[in-house]
């Protein structure tokens, strides 16, 4: 099991702007920005701004990919065109499971939710939180977890969510920080189950704590307790 760390896991997952992409950003904010549209004043009161709220606010807007949320979204857009590259990702050596679980996970189909995989949006509002436990239980098995994922009817969100949740994290349900007997959530992406180079099978979690979201790899045969729901669909979307 790894450690959380948002600060190391944002690291490998970003590209390093390079200065070229700085200057277009600049020279595109300054052109193509409708001056006519907006409002002296509130021009001058973002002008007046610290430099470091500035940077936060500008930064956050950039990471949302120039797209403005009022409130929480409802509706959130996913981007098939670029499959999740466990290797990019994470690093050298990682890889979507395939074939059986008891197999190498190296030859046959990946293990992913091919329900999950086939949305191009989600609505916030039809996400469920899931344990699996039992009456009489306080942890499940990963693996078992995943049987009973599976012959569930509802959708595990895959890898490519997680992904779009992560670098977007004003996407994120408010609801995902809220504790569980007062213990922090981890909320598990069981839609799609990753490889190491030693050849174990994980999942993808996201948590808040410490006034941040990180992010982590989670050996599937660990166990499972009601702070590490997985996140899945109250029924298919189109």
């Amino acid at each position: 099991m790894r450690k959380w760390s948002s600060a190391i896991r944002e690291e490998t997952a970003m590209k390093e702007v390079t200065r070229g992409q700085a200057l277009e950003m600049q020279a595109r904010f300054a052109t193509d920005t409708n001056w006519d549209k907006l409002d002296g004043d509130v021009v001058q009161s973002v002008i007046s701004l610290t430099r470091e709220e500035f940077g936060v606010r500008f930064t956050a807007f950039l990471r949302n990919r120039a797209q403005l949320i009022v409130g929480e979204p409802k509706i959130v857009p996913i981007d098939r065109s670029i499959p999740f590259n466990p290797a990019a990702f994470i690093g050298k050596g990682w890889s979507i499971w395939r074939g059986p679980a008891d197999g190498n996970g190296l030859t046959g189909v990946e293990d992913q939710d091919e329900r999950s995989l086939a949305l191009t949006q989600i609505n916030l509002a039809d996400i469920r939180l899931v344990t699996c436990l039992n009456d009489a239980e306080t942890v499940v098995k990963g693996e078992e977890k995943q049987r009973r994922l599976k012959a569930d009817s509802r959708v595990r969100l895959d890898a490519k969510i997680f992904q779009t949740f992560w670098e977007n994290q004003a996407l994120i349900p408010e609801r995902f920080k809220e504790k569980v007997n007062g213990n922090t959530q981890f909320i598990y992406f069981d839609g799609t189950v990753l490889r190491d180079s030693y050849g174990n099978r994980y999942v993808l979690g996201l948590c808040w704590g410490g006034g941040a979201w990180s992010w982590s790899v989670i050996w599937l045969d660990g166990g499972w307790r009601a702070n590490g729901p997985s996140a899945v669909l109250a029924s298919n979307q189109s």
